[in-house]
């Protein structure tokens, strides 16, 4: 009898930590999961949004399926870069930033040339 007792308190220490493991790993996988639908979205929308005549304003939002996106641009300034006189390029710093139904951000920060005004 005692050994069946023992038997089964071991069986069920086993299944718990099964269990735990299983949750664990679900918990992860919907994680990732979340995280790769943000990327993607975010690649949809520096795709499909990004023209250069629609960049031309300061701000740029947007909704693809539930995830909202906004587009910020402002002129760059840092990155120890040195300013090249007579160049017909200016740097523009654009932020692309997609939220997800669950609240979760993804934020991308790129730099992208843009002719000067006049030139």
């Amino acid at each position: 009898m005692i050994e069946a007792v023992a038997a089964l308190a071991l069986v069920t220490v086993s299944l718990a930590a099964i269990g735990s493991l299983v949750a664990s790993a679900a918990t992860s996988t919907r994680t990732l999961e979340q995280h790769v639908a943000l990327v993607e979205t975010a690649r949809l929308v520096a795709a499909t949004a990004l023209g250069r005549a629609d960049l031309a304003r300061s701000d740029l939002g947007g909704e693809v399926g539930r995830y909202r996106w906004r587009i910020d641009t402002s002129p760059y300034f840092g990155g120890g870069s040195q300013h090249v006189a007579n160049s017909p390029w200016a740097p523009q710093r654009v932020v692309l930033r997609v939220r997800a139904p669950s609240g979760a951000v993804l934020a991308v920060e790129t730099v992208r040339l843009v002719a000067r005004p006049g030139q």
